[in-house]
């Protein structure tokens, strides 16, 4: 089986949630439950990744994606059917930096050395993978040489109400240009923004960060709010980073003979553009998703 780690980018608020809650936030985003970190289930990014690629042809799709028909007497238009399985798996997507409003340079993309740890796992096999950054006792903002985000005349960095000492370290840097590598074009962004800060405030930064708006719903007779039409919602903000990993085996349909590394190419050959998450319809999860440049590694068992 090969895997090919992926880079996906939010253009605009993206909400994955899990349905009700009974917590503050009526509608809050998915998160692993040991951690607290934010996700994208794979099933997601399946299912959309899948439409967007139905320009392939038929046998390709299928041997991807499993072969879809509709089946007499099933509910809905379509159901699964079929005598093989797809070829594609595509894991979740997890966040490795998030925007952050800084006092100076708009805002900050945000890491910690265990989501970079956790990221480096998915990145495993890659050339250039950046060592590991080491923890350290905090509150502590390391960064990059010309950083944008550090206050030239204190020497420190001002993210939302923290206040926070710097200190320069060349494999911050090292990070920002390996993950600007999936999108070459972001480069100077990431290099300028990108800043590691200890776990426990990037713990912090996970639960008071994220983008919280509050929604109504308007009655069509009366003009004015419904009743009980009022709740709060969460996402991800723009320009949140995330990391994740395709695999795939060869294909298992017989008219279409294809290597896992056919699979892979297929799947993810260039940059696509995504819709993911819920309320698409006022703008949430305009993404792309991106791999990095090289040759894909294999896992043997």
């Amino acid at each position: 089986m090969e895997t090919r780690p992926y880079l996906l980018h939010a253009l605009s608020p993206l909400h994955a949630g899990t349905g009700r809650s009974v917590g503050i936030i009526d509608l809050p985003i998915a998160r692993l439950r040991a951690t607290n970190i934010p996700f994208i289930p794979g099933s997601s990014i399946k299912g959309v990744l899948r439409e967007a690629r139905r320009g392939l042809p038929e046998g390709e799709w299928e041997a991807l994606f499993g072969p879809l028909r509709k089946v007499s007497g099933a509910e809905g238009d379509e159901a699964w059917e079929g005598d093989h399985a797809g070829a594609l798996v595509v894991g979740d997507a997890r966040l490795v930096a998030l925007p952050v409003r800084s006092f100076v340079g708009t805002f900050a993309l945000v890491s910690s050395p265990l989501l970079l740890e956790l990221a480096r796992r998915d990145l495993k096999g890659l050339e250039g993978v950046p060592e590991r950054l080491k923890r350290v006792e905090g509150p502590l903002a390391r960064v990059g040489k010309g950083n944008v985000t550090v206050a030239p005349e204190h020497g420190k960095l001002f993210l939302e109400d923290l206040d926070l000492d710097v200190q320069e370290e060349p494999a911050v840097e090292a990070w920002a240009r390996f993950l600007a590598r999936a999108l070459p074009e972001e480069e100077e962004l990431m290099r300028e923004r990108f800043v590691v800060v200890d776990d426990e405030t990037m713990s912090f930064l996970l639960e008071t960060a994220t983008q919280v708006d509050t929604r109504v719903r308007i009655d069509s007779t009366t003009g004015s709010v419904a009743e009980g039409a009022l709740w709060q919602e969460e996402s991800l903000p723009a320009e949140t980073l995330l990391v994740g990993v395709l695999a795939a085996g060869p294909s298992l349909r017989q008219k279409t003979p294809l290597g896992a590394g056919d699979v892979l190419n297929r799947a993810l050959r260039e940059t696509a553009w995504l819709q993911l998450g819920g309320k698409a319809t006022v703008g949430r999860g305009r993404c792309r998703m991106a791999a990095w440049p090289g040759p894909s590694k294999e896992s043997r068992r």
